[in-house]
């Protein structure tokens, strides 16, 4: 067996060194990669709420329109026709204009139904923005 020398120290730390400095590489690179993603997520996620029509003014209260205009003022922003609706929801068109006269009310499964047709919650359903 040979004595340990001064330069066999220092190669196993040179070692040691190139070994952490390798996976600390990759540690950081992982961490760079992983933080690109979350700052080009972040910047879509803005450009995305800054391009949305603001629904309401900040404070603004709710206005409520009577039920048979809110649902025809959603029917026709959605471009349906009353014959398309009904059928969706599996009434007749009598029914859905109706509801849209104020001569009837629909029941909540078809309120339900309307809502997601329309792609809103119930409440969006009833209510509109000034």
């Amino acid at each position: 067996m040979r004595p340990i020398t001064p330069m066999d120290v220092l190669n196993d730390l040179l070692g040691d060194f190139r070994n952490w400095l390798m996976y600390s590489n990759t540690f950081f690179v992982v961490f760079i990669l992983l933080l690109t993603v979350l700052v080009v997520l972040a910047i879509c996620l803005l450009i995305k709420h800054l391009r949305a029509a603001p629904l309401r003014r900040e404070g603004a209260p709710l206005k409520s329109l009577p039920l048979g205009e809110a649902l025809k003022a959603r029917r026709t922003a959605a471009g349906y026709t009353q014959e398309y609706v009904a059928e969706a929801l599996g009434v007749s068109r009598q029914a859905v204009s109706k509801w849209e006269n104020g001569t009837s009310e629909p029941s909540t499964a078809n309120l339900m139904a309307l809502a997601k047709l329309y792609g809103l919650s119930v409440d969006e359903l009833l209510h509109t923005g000034e």
